[in-house]
């Protein structure tokens, strides 16, 4: 099955950003929500450092195929990671009590 990027596709957390900020502004989290969502992306900012840290000095060292070729996914990989947890990030705040 293909991955989409289509908000439809990630269920109702993820909505058309532009029909609730047109009509309400962005819809705001609860505050007992927000916090909670707000400790498990700063304990997943921790988990991903320690994965970027070992990607790091993985890379520093000169490594045969297949090594090589893993290198690079897990480097993908770690990319996309900080990526998805840069957008939840912003996305909690943005969407947070003040």
């Amino acid at each position: 099955m293909p991955v989409t990027n289509r908000l439809e596709d990630m269920g109702p957390f993820m909505s058309d950003p532009t029909q609730s900020a047109a009509q309400t502004g962005p819809e705001e989290i609860p505050e007992n929500l927000a916090l909670e969502i707000r400790k498990l992306a700063h304990d997943l900012s921790n988990a991903l450092e320690v994965i970027v840290q070992t990607s790091y000095l993985l890379g520093t060292v000169e490594m045969k195929d297949p090594g090589g070729d893993w290198l690079r996914m897990l480097d993908n990989g770690v990319r996309k990671a900080l990526d998805i947890n840069l957008a939840l990030r912003s996305y909690i705040k943005s969407h947070s009590p003040r």
